[in-house]
């Protein structure tokens, strides 16, 4: 079982994107039963809430359902669970860095780093800005989510 974690700030816009569109995308690919997705933030304050309802509609309107996933914050211990980590910009790595085990650091790198499709290093974060900010997301995650899984399919599967 390869095992993928996302990781955004409060775990309510850009990481359940990524864990839902992935999530879809293992599905359709036939590898659901191989492969596990999860997210979290790297702070506290939305645990156990679920998605941005703008994060929620804008990724239905694409046909990914987000409404089961909660919110949590990331723990040390996910650090050796998770085969790859994938933060949505630089604070957020850097604040994984800080907290990973030495041994497990190769697993923690940018999500957008699996895109061939867009020059961007980081998934903007659309919590203050309007839908436009919630569609980029979207385009940003489903070119990175296939780029990944194909990439864990070389690798893994």
């Amino acid at each position: 079982m390869v095992k993928v974690l996302f990781i955004c700030m409060g775990n309510i816009c850009r990481s359940p994107t990524a864990h839902g569109v992935l999530e879809r995308l293992v599905q359709q690919h036939g590898v659901d039963d191989r492969i596990e997705i999860d997210s979290a933030g790297t702070h506290a304050y939305h645990v156990g809430e679920p998605p941005d309802r703008r994060a929620q509609q804008t990724a239905l309107s694409r046909g990914f359902d987000l409404s089961k996933q909660r919110a949590r914050r990331v723990q040390v211990s996910d650090f050796e669970t998770y085969d790859y980590v994938l933060a949505m910009d630089s604070d957020n790595l850097r604040n994984l860095i800080d907290i990973c085990p030495a041994e497990h650091q190769s697993k923690v790198e940018l999500f957008l780093g699996y895109t061939t499709r867009f020059d961007e290093d980081e998934v903007p974060d659309p919590y203050y800005g309007g839908p436009k900010g919630f569609e980029r997301v979207l385009d940003l995650v489903e070119s990175a989510a296939e780029g990944l899984l194909e990439d864990i399919k070389q690798r893994h599967l």
